[in-house]
Parts: C-alpha cells; structure tokens; sequence
C-alpha cells in the first residue's frame, strides 16, 4: 500500500513542498466561531473501531491525531474528531459544519458502520488459526469508505513514497480547498473540487516537490473533468461495477496501475474484495498462503494469483482480513504483540523443522 520506510530518515535531503495561497486565506474569526468541546457518544466500541489501528496506517493521509487516542479530519465541509474515551468507547465532535445531522450522517458512512467487524473476525477466525492470533491485538482495525476523489489523488501521490512525504503532499493538495478551521494547532480544509484542481499546473505541483507525480495529478483531473457528466460522478459509478471493470477503467487513468487502483477500489468504491499487492502484501503471500512461490520475482500475472490466494482464503470481503493482516506487519503496530508471541503456524514450522533435524 505504501512504503515502510523510515519516513523521516531522507526527508532532509528531498525537497520542500511549499504550499500554494490556501483558497480561502484563514480568517481568525472563524476560530470564533468553532463550537466548543461537546463530545457525543458514537455507539461504536473499540473493537468495532480503533482508531489508532485505522487512521495512521495507510488507508488515508488527511486526518490528523489532535491528542492522545484523538484524530481530526474534514468530511466533505465537515470538520470532526473522533476519540475514544475512557471506557473505549468512540465519541465524536462537530468541530464546524453546515448541518450537524448531515455531518453525522457523512461520519457514519465513512466508517462503513453498516458492516460488523465481530461477524467478519469471527468468520476470519474460524478458518484462519494465525487471523484468530493476531485478532486479540489488532482489533477495530476497520476499512474506511473514503470519497473517491479525495482517495484518487493520495494514492497518486503515494506511489514509490513513504508516510511522511506522501502526508507533505496531500497537506498541500488539502490545502487548495476551503478553510474549514483550526484544531490543535493543525489548519483544515475541505477537500479541493477538480474545477479547483484544474487550476494547479504540472510546473506548480513540481516546484512544490511532487517530482514525477504531477503530471499524474494534472493529467488524472483533465481525464476526470473531460467525462461525461464529471469527474466525481464517474468515480462514484464504479462502486456498481465488478470488481475487475472497476479496476480496468481506473487504469486508464494517468499514474493509475493495478495496485493504485486497488487500494482506490477498496478503499473508496465498495470492492471489498479488491487486494492491493505490493511487496509487502506478496511477502505476507508468501509466507502465509502461497509458500511454494517464496523467493519467487512478483510479476503481474503473480498479483492476480496472490489476489486469488486471499479471495479464495477470505472470501467476499478479502480485502478487509488483508488490511489487517498489513497492518500486523507495519513496525509501528508490531509493538502491540508480545515480544514472546509467535503465530500458531509459525509455532508448527518450528516444531516441524525440530523433528526435521
């Protein structure tokens, strides 16, 4: 999905992104007019949503963590955090909006409420002994429904980047949109439209450090803006389609290859199927369902077989267990396990290899 490298261990040496004029230029009275802490309780418990597990991991580079177990985004023209509280579970609060019912509204569908977590770790488990292991750590680790727009242009910039850097660029990006307001120091816009993204030029989005990336961000908005009945509409249609067409017609996006749109396709458009294989993904692969392909170069036609390997292992929402399953492998989660924890089938190998010897 993206890379793991130490993001902080090269920025010095890249370029800076130095951010276009904001749209709509802060306005101090609009810190004013921010509502007050009023947190409402979600009716989501921590292992229907974690948001530590969710957030920082990969699936969206916009919302921002405000303080401890607390993280803050913008929904469309809503700005919100969510946090949990004491007893785990998760509260939410309007920071500003036109409509306070709609605001919840667009929450709860950006968090894909309607699917329970218990049901599909409870399937996952019974059939996957290692799933069942890493469930007891990793729970609430849920698949956001992002607009596919905003979810679009990240995973352009994602390509060949690490967090930290892929975070620079979709600031900047953000930053073209309206301001919505401030919290905890961090500004918040709502997502720029592609009329306003049309106004970007590939020299601009160059000078601000995207380096190849632009002309995919350019190219990508003046495909978008050239479809009948706009870009945004179109997007939104492939939630419709099969899997595979849904993939194949974002393909024919500049910058947009079978793992970009993938992660588009699951994280966006309702494939809840839809593996994104990267390295990453065809080690966990490898180690876990298709071992005889271990040291084995990933090529193409070996993506759509480990895709296979985890629809045929996981079923219809295949890609939700492989969220997880990434994120067991992320370094920064990988604190979460006991140092003396091994998987059920890592314990057998062991045992297998002693009696071998």
């Amino acid at each position: 999905m993206y890379s793991l490298n130490n993001p902080l261990s090269k920025m010095s040496k890249r370029p800076k992104l130095t951010p276009l004029p904001p749209s709509t230029p802060p306005n101090p009275q609009t810190l004013h007019r921010l509502k007050p802490p009023k947190w409402a309780p979600l009716n989501l418990s921590q292992s229907e949503l974690s948001l530590p597990l969710t957030f920082p991991t990969g699936q969206t580079f916009r919302w921002k963590q405000t303080a401890p177990l607390q993280y803050t985004g913008t929904l469309g023209p809503h700005l919100i955090s969510l946090k949990h509280h004491q007893d785990g579970g998760v509260y939410y609060h309007i920071h500003h909006s036109p409509s306070d019912s709609a605001a919840k509204s667009a929450l709860l569908d950006f968090l894909n409420v309607r699917i329970s977590l218990a049901e599909l770790w409870g399937t996952f488990s019974s059939s996957d002994s290692r799933f069942a292991e890493l469930a007891k750590y990793f729970a609430g680790a849920r698949v956001l429904r992002q607009d596919p727009v905003e979810c679009l242009v990240q995973f352009l910039c994602s390509s060949n980047n690490n967090i930290g850097r892929i975070t620079k660029m979709v600031d900047f990006v953000s930053g073209l949109g309206t301001y919505l307001g401030e919290v905890e120091g961090f500004e918040f816009h709502e997502f720029p439209s592609l009329e306003r993204l049309a106004m970007v030029t590939e020299v601009e989005l160059r000078k601000a450090g995207f380096g190849y990336r632009a002309k995919y961000i350019t190219g990508t908005v003046d495909a978008l803006q050239s479809k009948p009945g706009g870009g945004a509409e179109w997007l939104m249609s492939l939630r419709k389609l099969e899997l595979q067409e849904a993939i194949d017609a974002l393909c024919t996006l500049p910058g947009v290859g079978p793992k970009v749109a993938a992660c588009i396709a699951l994280f966006s458009l309702d494939q809840h199927h839809a593996i994104p294989v990267d390295t990453h993904v065809w080690k966990i692969a490898t180690r876990y369902l298709l071992p005889e392909l271990a040291g084995a170069r990933l090529t193409p036609k070996l993506c759509s077989r480990v895709a296979e390997a985890f629809v045929s292992k996981y079923g219809e929402y295949a890609g939700w267990a492989q969220t997880l399953l990434f994120i067991a492998e992320l370094p920064s989660q990988k604190a979460i396990l006991p140092s003396n924890s091994c998987t059920i089938k890592e314990k057998n190998s062991a045992k297998r290899k002693s009696r071998e010897a």
